[in-house]
């Protein structure tokens, strides 16, 4: 055993995700991006749905695994600041230096 937890995609999507900038529940993980070499790059979990879009219409957002800062047995808790408020994750890839606000 190397001390490294490992989990699987259907133990993720069982917790919610909850950004702890707002408090806000963006709900449950229902994708996960990779890079080309196999390593996880983010989360994708289903947008808001808009009272005039169909299911299928709401835009999911992705959130890098950057921006995860844990990992708990229901819950997955992100940082998405006000700079990174959740982006579409059809959108061309961005660089989240940081996505913890500096103090200021």
């Amino acid at each position: 055993m190397n001390g490294r937890i490992d989990y699987t995609f259907c133990e993720l999507r069982e917790r919610e995700v909850v950004n702890v900038a707002d408090g806000r529940k963006l709900g449950r993980i229902s994708d996960m991006a990779f890079s080309a070499n196999g390593n996880v790059v983010g989360i994708i979990v289903p947008g808001e749905k808009k009272f005039f879009k169909n299911i299928a219409g709401a835009e999911n957002i992705f959130i890098p695994w950057k921006c995860i800062l844990k990992i708990g047995s229901d819950v997955i808790l992100v940082d998405l600041n006000n700079n990174l408020a959740g982006v579409p994750f059809n959108a061309p890839p961005i660089n989240p230096r940081e996505c913890i606000s500096p103090a200021g």
